[in-house]
């Protein structure tokens, strides 16, 4: 099974964003996130080590953006 992260800069208040991801990536692709805090603006989501979406300037990814890349990160993605 693939290993899901969300990496959210506490500081800045993301963490309810990332909560919400988390809970819809359980809803809807029976995945557990990992939350876990950073700082500096960050607000990434990845699977293994790989970045599948993530805030940038001017974009911020809602939880059905998420749920889609890392379904398709989740189904092109080899199996071990």
């Amino acid at each position: 099974m693939k290993s899901v992260s969300i990496i959210y800069c506490k500081p800045c208040g993301y963490e309810k964003r990332a909560v919400a991801a988390a809970a819809a990536l359980k809803k809807e692709l029976k995945l557990a996130a990992d939350l876990v805090p950073g700082k500096g603006g960050i607000f990434e989501v990845r699977v293994d080590d790989k970045v599948v979406a993530k805030r940038s300037t001017g974009h911020f990814p809602d939880e059905t953006e998420i749920v889609r890349a890392v379904a398709a990160a989740v189904k092109t993605a080899p199996t071990a």
